[in-house]
Parts: C-alpha cells; structure tokens; sequence
C-alpha cells in the first residue's frame, strides 16, 4: 500500500523539463534597450519609459536625459500621429473631440447610446409588444400600436417621437387614461431626449467628419463585417485551444507513465470558476482554456476509503498549468491584468475546502490548498502559466502597446501641443512635461509606466503551439 508520503512525485518532473526546453519565439530583451529595432518615436519612448521605471525601481529620481529624451520622443509621436502619410484617424478624432464641444456632446451621448436604446426598447415593448397589439380591440389603435414597435424597432427616433405624439393627440386614446400615462412617459423618458439629440447631432458636418475618422479604424462595433471578424478571431482561437489540448493530452498520457506510483493527470477545457470562491470575480478571469491537473494517488485511495463512491468522483484535483489560447501576441498581452487578477481570484479559496469546477469534460473537484498556492510572481508564472498562440512571431515586435501609446497621445498635455500644430501656432514640446510628471505619480499611469516590463514579462510566457508539442516529445525523449 503506497503512503501518502509517495505522493510527492520525483524531481525534475517532465512537466518541468517540458516548461524548460520549449521554444520561447515571442520572447523580447529584458532590457528595452537590447532591442534591434528602427530608432522610431514609438521606440524611443519606451527606452525612456522603461529608463523612469528602473530609476524609480531603484528609488532613484529619472535622469533629466530621461525627461528630455521622453519629451522629444512625445512630441515626434504627435507630429507623426498629425502628419499627411501617417496620420493617425483615431488620434485625429480624438484632437477634434478636445477642441469641438458639439462632437464632446455627440461623443458622451454616444457612449451611453446602447443603454438608453435597452431603456426604450423595453419602454415600447410594454406598451405596443405585438402580443399586447394583438389583443387590442380597435383597428386603429392596434394599428397605431404597430407603427410605434416598429419606429422603436428601426430605431428611428425621431419618427417614434412623432407617432407617439400624434397617438396622444388622437381620439382614439381620449378614455385609455393607463396607456395615455404610459405614452406621455415614454416622451419624458430622458433616455428618449438623449437618443433624439444624438440623432440630431449626427447630421452635423463635424460630427460626420469625426464619424469618418472613426470609421477608419475598422467596422462599427455590431456591425455584420465587426461580427464577422470576432467570429473569425474566435475561430482562431478555438483552434489554437485544441492544439494546446492535444499537446497536454500527451504530455498527460507521458505523465500518466512516469508517475503511475504517486499521481494521475488529465486536461479539462474550459474550466469556470465557481461563486464560492470567497473574492470579487470582478475584472478577473473567470475561464480557463486548457488546465493539467494532478491527483495524488495517497489522496485518492484514502478519499474512496472513506466515501462510498469512486476515486474520480470523490478526489481533490491540484492545478499543475493553466493554458490560455491567443490568436496573437498583442492579445496576450491586453489579457495579462485579467489573468493576474484571476489567479489572485483563485488564491482566495479555501486552504480546507474543495471546489467544483464545471468543464467541458464535467464537474472537477480542485484542492482549495492547491489554488491557494497560485502565486503571481514571475518564478510561479513561469512554473503554472503558458500563453500559447499559432500566430507567426514578428521580425519586429511593437514595444509600444496600443493602449499605452492611445493614453499618451491623449493625455490633456498633448492634446493642446497638437491643437497648436495644427493651428499653425508655436508648439514648445516642453508644454509636454506635464506628461512626464504624470507617468511618474499617477496611479493611472502605471501600466504606462511598467508597459514594456509587462511586456517581457508576458512574452516569457508564451509558446507556439507546435513548439509546445515539440518540447512535449522533446522532454519525453530524453527520459
């Protein structure tokens, strides 16, 4: 009868053997500067960045070459983002939304348009639902009732403002004291106002240029050709998560071989986390693609001793990898502060308790000690987390994150030294250091701050799905 104390398997395992041999070709410099890429705005600003951040690690002050270099650097980028062959839509957009307050109004309403269309689609379903227009009595109110469902439908605001209107002014309704009320209240509803007035707003000149620079960027978001492309990054996605499973499920079986004494191992796919966990799932990552997980063998047999059902249904399971598929590196690297924050999601468990985890395999019970350990450091990254992607690795990555790059171009400071650009008027890059103080003191500015680390730290974690196949027969091999 094997003990508890063979539980613990020998050491190297393979699966350490296999994190170790297989291929990083994502991989970027740890030092920013060991990178061989063209002396560009966008390059030079993460030499600074990352300068700040090493000093500031230190407890260091920046060098004021630091500062200087960061300034000229920003102020290039905005020269570039203006310029006639380069000019960035999004970043233009942007600059007439600072400077327009009829587009500043368009865009706030905008950002609120889909709520505010949730709001009245429900407000008219109550009332002219084609059920309810099928109970109405009166041809012309039902009539009138249809014309309201389907301006609503059409989103034809300001012809639904009009039918509703004209409905109250009819004869029809003059003795219906509930649906006047409802009727006059849909007009008031400010949710209404606003859909009317951003409609309004959308026949301005300015707004249709701003519009059209928006719309370079890509399809709007809902649209069929939007839909389709996320249906085609989805795709992607799934394919590059069943290459990850296939290699695990080998590298499992390998496992199975080597440990049968002490462990048994298996992959699940979508494994989602419970609401028992004792933290706030907010902004943390609540999915796993592809998960190995280990069950000791002593835990095994001394959980079936003791409940009348069977090992796999009654053993805890331990977290050995998380795998997360990527269509792209750049993906992987907006996902890292939801990967993290879901890690720290799954530390809260319980260190006596256990969890079921639904899965496309079915329910797994995991160990509440074993998600307990999950820590966020680079060394417990690198020993339980992988990215993994089909994606070609670039001959020449982008150090500078699009998120990042989209915050400094914004900031209040550059917009108002690009104003003057494109005034024609004096533009001192030194009206930039406002910039500068802000990457160095605000809490927001942060991840601006530690974008290149983030970087490093993401690409470490990351493998080609073929390469991760190959250091599974690689590892394999050699024992």
């Amino acid at each position: 009868m094997p003990t508890l104390a063979l539980s613990v398997p020998p050491s190297p395992s393979l699966l350490d053997e296999t994190l170790n041999v297989v291929a990083r070709r994502y991989r970027v410099p740890a030092n920013a500067s060991g990178a061989t890429l063209p002396a560009s705005a966008a390059t030079a600003l993460v030499l600074a960045i990352e300068q700040a951040r090493a000093a500031v690690a230190r407890g260091d002050a920046p060098a004021p070459a630091s500062r200087d270099a960061f300034i000229d650097a920003l102020a290039r980028m905005i020269r570039e983002a203006l310029g006639n062959e380069s000019a960035d839509p999004v970043f233009q957009a942007m600059l007439l939304r600072h400077r327009t307050a009829v587009i500043r109004e368009y865009a706030s309403l905008a950002a609120h348009a889909e709520r505010d269309r949730r709001v009245i689609h429900a407000t008219v379903n109550a009332i002219a639902h084609p059920a309810k227009q099928q109970r109405e009595t009166s041809a012309p109110r039902r009539e009138a009732l249809a014309r309201l469902h389907a301006r609503a439908s059409s989103e034809a605001w300001s012809e639904l403002d009009d039918s509703v209107r004209r409905f109250l002014d009819s004869r029809e309704i003059a003795d219906e004291a509930p649906l006047r009320r409802a009727l006059a209240q849909l007009l008031e509803n400010p949710a209404l106002r606003r859909l009317l007035r951003l409609e309004a707003l959308a026949s301005d000149q300015r707004v249709r240029h701003y519009q059209s620079l928006w719309a370079r960027l890509g399809p709007r978001p809902g649209s069929s050709l939007a839909v389709a492309r996320g249906l085609s990054a989805k795709q992607r996605g799934a394919a590059v998560e069943a290459l990850a499973t296939r290699a695990l499920d080998v590298l499992a079986r390998r496992l199975n071989d080597a440990e049968h004494a002490f462990a048994t191992y298996r992959v699940v796919n979508s494994m989602r986390v419970p609401a028992s966990i004792p933290a706030s799932h907010e902004r943390a990552k609540t999915e796993w693609d592809v998960v190995l997980l280990r069950q000791a063998l002593g835990q095994a047999k001394t959980q079936a001793k003791t409940q009348a059902k069977t090992p796999d249904q009654t053993a805890a399971w331990d977290v050995c990898l998380l795998v997360e598929a990527k269509a792209s590196a750049d993906s992987a690297t907006t996902d890292f502060p939801r990967l993290l924050r879901g890690l720290e999601l799954l530390a809260h468990a319980g260190n006596d308790s256990v969890y079921p985890f639904r899965t496309q395999q079915g329910t797994v019970s995991l160990s509440g000690a074993s998600l307990r350990a999950l820590r966020t450091d680079d060394a417990s990254l690198a020993r339980t987390v992988l990215y993994c992607s089909d994606a070609p690795a670039e001959t020449a990555p982008r150090l500078l994150s699009a998120a990042s790059r989209m915050q400094l171009l914004s900031a209040a400071a550059s917009l108002e030294f690009a104003g003057a650009l494109a005034d024609g008027r004096d533009a001192d890059a030194n009206d930039l250091e406002p910039v500068w103080h802000q990457l160095l003191t605000s809490p927001r500015w942060c991840a601006v701050l530690n974008q290149y680390a983030t970087l490093h730290q993401v690409r470490e974690l990351m493998v080609h799905a073929q390469d991760l196949q190959a250091a599974v027969d690689s590892a394999a091999d050699d024992r």
